[in-house]
């Protein structure tokens, strides 16, 4: 899906977040489409087993909810998860703006929804039928809501930039806009770029994690799809993954 001239306007570019502190351990999870069980163990081990700290910087990439069977529960552990830690930072996946697009709160291309496993998200909720908006505002919590409604672009943190697709290697830095943010893919997967930084994305899924240095890392390894959920450590080069219906997570040297 692409843009025309008019995009390239300062009132649509992104504000990409610079993060200022540098964290002990920076970590990124990649797209969850409401696959609960899968992302509780992940993170549950990072926690447990590698001592998730508030010392450390935890990021997800976005794509929380569709196509999985519990949307719901899986914002109800995000919303935990930053009881927790504060600090997390939750970027808005092309579902999610999807989803807001659909229920007239901004966002875009809301007509593709339902088409783009939208149906699995209603069903987490109780939702048998969306032909009234008024019975989806009353099925889904404000503060789910609200969550989905306060989810970032993009931010930037040292060398590297998270945004949930990518960015377009034709528009600056500074003009990126939301369109490139949450759908590109070929103009990014198959270029390099000149902004001096990795990006790290979501949004296209591989069957591991692609590791194109200097440029691009890529973290959805699709579960959506019945492989595996996968998070980055970019500190010490560490990956962790929990395969569809599995239980055991998987760590391994970044490579």
């Amino acid at each position: 899906m692409r843009v025309n001239d008019s995009d390239n306007t300062e009132s649509n570019w992104v504000s990409i977040r610079e993060i200022s502190d540098q964290p002990e351990r920076l970590f990124a999870v990649g797209d969850i489409h409401g696959h609960l069980d899968e992302v509780s163990r992940l993170v549950d081990y990072l926690v447990d087993s590698e001592k998730l700290s508030a010392s450390d910087q935890l990021i997800f990439i976005g794509d929380y909810i569709d196509r999985g069977s519990d949307s719901k529960g899986v914002i109800d552990k995000m919303l935990q998860l930053r009881q927790s830690f504060p600090k997390t930072v939750f970027l808005k996946g092309n579902h999610e703006d999807m989803l807001l697009s659909f229920l007239g709160l901004g966002g875009n291309n809301g007509e593709y929804y339902l088409q783009n496993g939208g149906l699995s998200l209603f069903d987490s909720y109780g939702i048998k039928t969306v032909d009234s908006l008024s019975s989806i505002f009353q099925a889904i919590p404000g503060e789910h809501l609200d969550f989905i409604r306060g989810l970032e672009l993009g931010v930037s943190l040292g060398e590297f930039v998270f945004v949930h697709a990518g960015l377009a290697p034709s528009r600056d830095f500074g003009q990126q806009i939301a369109d490139d943010v949450l759908w590109i893919r070929d103009e990014f997967l198959e270029s390099t770029h000149d902004f001096k930084k990795t990006i790290v994305f979501g949004h296209t899924s591989f069957s591991r994690i692609l590791l194109d240095l200097p440029y691009k890392i890529g973290i959805d390894t699709g579960i959506a799809y019945g492989r595996k959920l996968s998070a980055v450590e970019l500190t010490r080069g560490e990956t962790f993954a929990v395969g569809k219906g599995q239980r055991l997570v998987a760590k391994a040297t970044l490579r």
